[in-house]
């Protein structure tokens, strides 16, 4: 009588069975770590696109104070008219007047909304309230109306 070669090659139910329920275990818990790091990453962008804007605002007013532009509005009180003046530029005054002062490069996409649009206060407006004013830019936020982490709306940061 000749023997049999009992060894086996592949894997039997059971042993697929363990090994998709074990996938299928990592990968619930690796979807949710994922989803948290892509949020993160948006509002870091978030933060880093706000700053970039207002650090540019800032300028403006810093330069229209020292009376390096140009004639302005007299309610817009050395704020920006808007942001796309921010980013085609502003006649100097003085020994810079034919010279235009560009205070942003371009306005940054909302990482939140995936435009570029943004809401905007005027010095004349509600601090807390959602703009509307539009005599100036005093400052911008965020037209999300979802809420961070702790609970906070992405318009109030």
């Amino acid at each position: 009588m000749k023997k049999r070669n009992s060894r086996r090659s592949g894997l039997t139910l059971i042993e697929l069975i363990v090994a998709f329920t074990l996938m299928l275990v990592l990968s619930t818990m690796a979807v949710p770590l994922a989803r948290s790091r892509v949020h993160r990453n948006r509002e870091r962008e978030l933060r880093l696109a706000l700053d970039e804007i207002r650090k540019g605002i800032d300028k403006y007013k810093d330069k229209c104070d020292a009376g390096q532009l140009g004639i302005q509005k007299q309610d817009a009180q050395c704020y920006p008219e808007s942001l796309d003046a921010m980013v085609e530029g502003v006649k100097g005054s003085g020994p810079n007047a034919d010279v235009k002062l560009k205070f942003l490069r371009r306005v940054p996409v909302d990482p939140l909304t995936k435009k570029r649009e943004w809401g905007v206060r005027s010095m004349q407006d509600d601090p807390k309230g959602q703009g509307g004013g539009g005599q100036n830019v005093f400052d911008i936020f965020s037209k999300s109306s979802d809420k961070a982490g702790d609970g906070t709306p992405y318009s109030e940061w």
